[in-house]
């Protein structure tokens, strides 16, 4: 399937913002109004889909709904982007329903990341058009320590030209919506690398038990010459991790990949560098195959965008570490 690149957004572009997944209605005002300035300092006008404050039990809505949204955000010629709210649990109820040849006709700048996996993945697989696993609207309603997440957002969405990905200096996992001056920074160790070597692919993945849930699906994206980009929240455990990935490895092209970026970690899924180590050391697939760990991107922060479809090189080796995204 052909690649599709959208434009790249630019001062004055307005952008949409939407609700696949949790409602906007869980989020505070406080939150709303931070990453509402965000926008605008950017220089992007900000909309919303008409349906993103219906909320039911499980702080959604209905799949007409999210669905009436998301079309509109795509059919909408005013529509540069395409931000989500935040993650969840069910975008998946929603692929069935999506008209694919609108998607692929009105190519745009698509967001998200968690949940959103499924739809940056199905996207690609089904249309070719390359979009992003990157920060929510509630993301930017951060207050504090969002300079990284803020910056690679731009080089990702807002220019062409080809960046290396460096370690943040520090990083959080704490829940920084409850108090938003009350924040724990952590040391960046920097990247691991688990399996030396280099390699260019296309990037496919994210949030892994969510690409899991594609898996014999048609919105599985065609895994031939990718370069996983896979992380997990805090209810994944070191065992839990292990056989999610096990899950990709008995896929049959599985054995087409060239290569593993791993996304930190939380706190809480009390998963250690010597333990990432073990379960990937256990997988003779992954032998022959650079491995990476400890990237910028997950449930913790900051995070980069990067481009599910798009192209990435890859360098792991005693003389030199280096991940460039080439075209995004």
């Amino acid at each position: 399937m052909k690649k599709i690149y959208p434009e790249k957004l630019k001062i004055g572009d307005e952008v949409r913002i939407i609700a696949p997944s949790r409602s906007i209605k869980i989020l505070s005002e406080e939150i709303k109004r931070i990453a509402d300035k965000r926008f605008l300092d950017l220089g992007l006008k900000l909309s919303f889909g008409k349906h993103v404050y219906e909320t039911d039990e499980f702080n959604s809505s209905s799949i007409e709904s999210r669905i009436a949204d998301l079309h509109e955000a795509f059919s909408e010629k005013n529509v540069k982007g395409i931000i989500t709210v935040i993650g969840g649990f069910n975008s998946n109820q929603l692929l069935k329903y999506i008209d694919w040849k609108l998607i692929k006709n009105n190519p745009k700048i698509f967001c998200g990341f968690s949940d959103i996996t499924v739809l940056n993945n199905a996207i690609f697989a089904k249309t070719g058009l390359i979009n992003y696993s990157g920060p929510h609207y509630s993301s930017f309603g951060q207050k504090l320590h969002f300079d990284y997440t803020l910056d690679y957002f731009q080089k990702c969405l807002m220019a062409d030209s080809p960046f290396e990905v460096s370690s943040s200096d520090s990083w959080n996992d704490d829940e920084w919506y409850l108090d938003q001056n009350k924040r724990e920074l952590i040391s960046n160790k920097g990247y691991l690398v688990i399996n030396e070597g280099e390699s260019e692919g296309t990037i496919l993945g994210a949030n892994l038990c969510t690409f899991n849930l594609l898996q014999g699906t048609e919105y599985f994206p065609n895994l031939s010459d990718s370069i996983l980009f896979l992380e997990d929240d805090y209810e994944t455990v070191p065992h839990t991790f292990d056989r999610d990935l096990q899950s990709l490895i008995h896929l049959p092209d599985f054995n087409k990949i060239r290569g593993l970026v791993i996304g930190r970690f939380q706190k809480k899924s009390n998963m250690t560098d010597e333990l990432l180590k073990k379960i990937i050391k256990t997988k003779k697939e992954l032998d022959n195959i650079p491995v990476i760990a400890n990237v910028d991107f997950g449930h913790s922060d900051p995070k980069i965008t990067f481009p599910v479809g798009g192209e990435v090189n890859i360098i792991a080796s005693k003389n030199k570490l280096s991940i460039k995204l080439i075209k995004h």
